[in-house]
């Protein structure tokens, strides 16, 4: 099988200045991918007033490299920033094929001292981020047919981290966005998938130790998102984990459980909270309906 390619693909990669997203915009550009490198330039909170120099350092990277890049400096936070993003997009190459929600900041605090403004600003990057600039991606890729979105969750998303409730709520509440776009997508060719990464950057300096960062580059897991974005990508919905060169997939699933019919009680539960918690044979559902359809076939079975 030959090298994967991305010529006469174009690309929007967020929160691309440094880190995970200059490492995907680079690699998908040595491919052949246009790529519109966003970056707002502020501080790791989400503070500061932006600037141009971290975009416009990768685009003349990618440039001197060979490749082809445009800048763009919007927020994420905001609709009409989204629109910008994907308007730039569309005004240097005239279409958009590919998105990487990768754009994020971090506020963390232990959760009694967490404020509603570190709440929402979190929401605001994170969530509806990735919300104001895949939805007008979206509708260009159903239009044509095509497209690959990829959108950032943590491993905090997952399992939960002390002093980021903030931000794992924020990255689970991707995972259901994701699932939904693979399922909106399907028809359109439209393949959206979930990338875990773990990853040397501005936003972990300060977090690992420095042994650890030397093994976490961000140019270990690029190659899993650049793949999620390519035509020869055919999965859809998934979760995928990356670092130090391993890659794996992660799930939602749900046990066997216990059917203790409609006159249930308290002690029901009580006493079948074993069976109910036991993980042996748990199910993946490819959508709520199929998880609510086979609860009630159960149910019934059981009479």
């Amino acid at each position: 099988m030959g090298e994967v390619r991305f010529d006469g693909r174009v690309a929007v990669v967020t929160g691309a200045g440094g880190g995970l997203g200059k490492t995907h915009a680079m690699l998908l550009a040595s491919r052949g991918a246009r790529v519109v490198v966003n970056d707002l330039g502020g501080a790791r909170d989400g503070t500061g007033a932006g600037g141009a120099a971290m975009a416009d350092q990768v685009v003349a990277e990618i440039k001197a490299a060979g490749g082809e890049a445009v800048a763009n400096y919007n927020g994420v936070d905001t609709a009409e920033g989204g629109e910008a993003i994907v308007k730039t997009a569309l005004d240097a190459y005239g279409k958009v094929d590919i998105v990487i929600a990768n754009a994020g900041i971090l506020r963390d605090r232990a959760f009694h001292n967490l404020t509603e403004e570190d709440w929402d600003k979190i929401f605001a990057v994170h969530v509806k981020g990735s919300f104001n600039v895949i939805q007008p991606a979206f509708r260009i890729m159903r239009q044509n047919n095509y497209g690959r979105v990829v959108v950032t969750t943590s491993n905090a998303g997952l399992f939960g981290n002390f002093g980021q409730a903030n931000y794992s709520a924020a990255k689970t509440a991707l995972l259901g966005f994701a699932s939904t776009l693979e399922l909106e997508g399907a028809k359109y060719n439209i393949k959206a998938n979930v990338i875990a990464p773990v990853a040397a950057s501005r936003l972990t300096e300060d977090v690992m130790p420095a042994a650890a960062l030397d093994r976490l580059k961000p140019e270990y897991v690029s190659p899993v998102v650049a793949y999620l974005c390519s035509e020869e990508c055919e999965v859809s919905g998934n979760i995928f984990t990356a670092g130090a060169g391993y890659v794996g997939r992660a799930a939602i699933v749900e046990s066997k459980g216990a059917v203790l019919g409609t006159a249930i009680t308290i002690e029901d539960v009580r006493d079948n909270i074993g069976r109910i918690s036991d993980m042996t044979g748990a199910e993946e559902f490819t959508n709520a309906f199929d998880e609510v359809s086979k609860r009630l076939m159960a149910a019934q079975a059981a009479g």
